[in-house]
């Protein structure tokens, strides 16, 4: 999610090291977290298409400036936008996001993402879809879509999909934040390096002369070390969240956390699963367990192509509203109490989440053209 417009000239949006074979891309925009405007997602689709053609460059590193990889974007202009009728301003965006999270996905040259700090909604589809992905001591990943009537989008149906078990149900459904060390045992992050180290770490990629995965990372394997997972984190208790997860239902998956809750009365995560999931938009709920379950059974490309239309439904807000209201809630407002419509899941039938999936009746839309590409999406997280 981003803004539409920004007062910041683009070139300083994202700032540009040329370091030997090496092309350092830095998200400048610490006071928004980095969040993801239309002009910065324009530039950087921009240097990754150059960058794949140019000989000179055999590496892409990705990093945002301040205390934030890229937390999202602002999307309170999203519907602002969308409040004055033009929904359609939001698809441009989301139509030029989703290329470039394609691209990314199958770059033919290798991408490392510095992950020193908030990597959420936007700031994932940034990263996750390269080939390296760096977290630190500092790192906070999060989908926390739900909450704002939305759903993990930017791909995120293709990689929550593939994390071991039904641990993508349980981060995309409940928006719970992981560290890095989490990210690294699940697979989002390929590596671990702490923050002290990154400066050695970057200087050390910058002297690259391969585009070679393995050589890369056997640089990154340097500066990295393998971090304590802590023993309260739910990534210890995968047997219970697949157990729960794995229902057909978002209705099963409550019914089946609450049983746990009597029986687990020490495990603080699972209360708090479900206390997120009664906040969350139930409209949103069930998009989402859709999304990520057909997610299984696509490709990347498919994925993007179903989310953007899913994410148009959802601007258009022809069966729920959700979005703007949750957006009201939580970013404009402020009050923390959105109110959802439909209200509760029970009310929501199969046609009404059918139709998040479907063609967008507006004789202006078109679907999303990915661009052809000659590499298959290479995932660390599908070895996993």
């Amino acid at each position: 999610m981003a803004p539409l417009n920004s007062t910041k000239p683009v070139e300083d949006q994202v700032l540009v090291e040329e370091k030997s074979y090496a092309r350092m891309l830095t998200m400048n925009r610490p006071r928004q977290l980095n969040a993801l405007s239309f002009q910065m997602i324009s530039r950087l689709l921009e240097l990754f298409v150059a960058y794949e053609e140019d000989s000179n460059v055999k590496l892409v590193i990705v990093k945002g400036k301040g205390r934030a990889f890229c937390a999202g974007g602002d999307v309170a202009a999203v519907v602002r936008d969308i409040n004055e009728g033009n929904w359609s301003l939001g698809a441009h965006f989301f139509c030029k996001e989703y290329i470039l999270n394609y691209i990314m996905a199958t770059y033919r040259k290798t991408q490392v993402s510095i992950l020193n700090g908030i990597v959420m909604g936007g700031g994932a589809g940034a990263s996750i879809h390269g080939r390296f992905r760096v977290a630190t001591e500092n790192s906070v990943f999060a989908m926390p879509e739900t909450a704002l009537g939305l759903f993990p989008d930017v791909g995120a149906s293709y990689f929550l999909s593939r994390l071991p078990g039904f641990f993508g149900e349980y981060v995309g459904l409940t928006g719970t934040r992981l560290d890095g060390a989490e990210m690294l045992a699940c697979g989002l992050a390929t590596h671990f390096v702490p923050s002290a180290r990154l400066s050695l770490l970057e200087e050390a990629l910058h002297k690259i002369d391969s585009s070679d995965p393995a050589i890369i990372s056997a640089i990154i394997d340097e500066y990295s070390q393998k971090p304590y997972l802590k023993d309260q984190s739910a990534y210890h208790r995968l047997d219970v969240i697949d157990r729960c997860f794995s229902r057909r239902t978002v209705e099963e998956i409550l019914s089946a956390l609450g049983r746990e809750a009597l029986n687990n009365t020490k495990d603080d995560w699972i209360s708090a699963a479900i206390q997120s999931l009664k906040q969350a938009s139930p409209m949103s709920l069930k998009i989402s367990l859709r999304a990520i379950r057909q997610g299984r059974l696509q490709g990347v490309g498919q994925c993007l192509v179903s989310e953007y239309r899913m994410v148009c439904h959802v601007m258009r807000g022809k069966v729920s509203k959700d979005f703007m209201e949750g957006c009201r809630a939580l970013l404009l407002d402020k009050d923390k109490n959105p109110q959802w419509e439909p209200s509760k899941l029970e009310l929501i039938s199969d046609d009404m989440v059918d139709s998040y999936f479907s063609i967008v009746d507006d004789k202006e839309w078109v679907d999303l053209k990915l661009p052809a590409r000659s590499k298959s999406p290479i995932y660390a997280i599908a070895k996993l």
